[in-house]
């Protein structure tokens, strides 16, 4: 029987600190912060309200939109590459969803924040280097072929675990859906405006 969730051995504080780690990391709004240095405004308050890059996209400034990327990147890459140094693989995984969690629903924006694919993307990286880029490579190809950020953003999400599968990485599969299944539920607008052909394209504002 394949195994697919690592060893759960460390001790609870352990896991208790990855987990406070992933989650103060991925809560940092570095979308809003970039958007003030740059004289943005509230990007609260711009297009879809959004704090991630796709909606500093739509203030008209590429180079803060792609800031915003590089930084939510690597909350999730960081996060899960520190947790591999100083803990175990099951603090690792616990890091990973604590990061996406973070981003997603940060308590300093009272659990508002944004719909994690930049740092789902910096996590899965860091996890697994092939099944990252597979997942970065779904995305720009599907984001240059439909022009929508939201439906690249979910096939390259649910492309992960079934890169897992057919990579035969099964002690990732049970952690991918999980982050997948954030995505997706931060994507529940985005998804019910793609069926109703009423989604945005790229750069344009809503």
């Amino acid at each position: 029987m394949l195994e697919l969730l690592p060893e759960f051995t460390s001790k609870t504080e352990i896991l208790l600190a990855a987990c406070a780690l992933g989650y103060l990391a991925g809560s940092i709004p570095f979308g809003i912060l970039i958007s003030k240095v740059f004289g943005l405004g509230d990007l609260r308050k711009v297009g879809s309200g959004n704090i991630g890059a796709t909606n500093v996209l739509r203030t008209g400034n590429k180079l803060a939109a792609f800031l915003t990327l590089l930084f939510d990147f690597s909350k999730g890459i960081c996060t899960v590459l520190i947790a591999r140094q100083f803990f175990g693989e099951d603090a690792v995984q616990v890091s990973a969803i604590s990061a996406l969690v973070g981003h997603c629903f940060p308590i300093w924006l009272r659990f508002r924040g944004g719909k994690g694919v930049a740092t789902f993307l910096g996590a899965t990286i860091a996890l697994s280097f092939t099944i990252g880029i597979i997942c970065c490579f779904v995305w720009l190809f599907v984001a240059v072929l439909r022009k929508m950020s939201s439906l690249a953003s979910l096939t390259s999400s649910a492309s992960a675990p079934i890169a897992a599968i057919l990579l035969d990485q099964p002690n990732n599969i049970i952690l991918l859906i999980l982050l997948v299944g954030i995505v997706f539920f931060r994507h529940k607008q985005n998804i019910d405006r793609i069926i109703k052909g009423a989604e945005p394209k790229i750069g344009k504002t809503k």
